[in-house]
């Protein structure tokens, strides 16, 4: 038997396309326009796929399902190459109308660290070591 070994991760998005124009800013390569999809996929430079379902793909298959409440539904973290580039990234993203959950600092492990909120209000890391 082979081991598990983790190959997606995946998004239920209230609103598609914000979703994949937020995604966009950070290096995903996602379409335009999902042209009706309510699923689409991108697979990163290392293999792991990214997924985004609607809402609606969700309850075709488990009716009830709610949106949960209450603290971080999911958590990732963008590496931005260094300290200028998570300054970068944090202010294309606010600029492009996302909203800024905690502005670009100097974390006491090491890292220039910000958070942002995607269209669903999950928080975004964007991260990268201090030089």
């Amino acid at each position: 038997m082979t081991a598990p070994r983790l190959d997606a991760i995946g998004i239920v998005s209230s609103d598609l396309a914000a979703s994949l124009r937020f995604y966009r800013l950070l290096g995903l390569e996602l379409p335009e326009d999902p042209k009706g999809e309510d699923h689409i996929e991108a697979t990163t430079a290392g293999g792991l796929r990214v997924m985004f379902d609607s809402e609606s793909v969700v309850r075709s298959f488990m009716p009830d399902w709610q949106r949960p409440t209450g603290g971080h539904k999911l958590g990732l973290a963008f590496h931005c190459g260094d300290a200028k580039g998570v300054d970068a990234t944090y202010a294309a993203i606010v600029a492009a109308g996302y909203v800024g959950a905690k502005a670009p600092w100097d974390a006491f492990w090491g890292q220039r660290y910000a958070q942002v909120h995607d269209p669903d209000g999950n928080v975004v890391d964007l991260f990268a070591p201090l030089a």
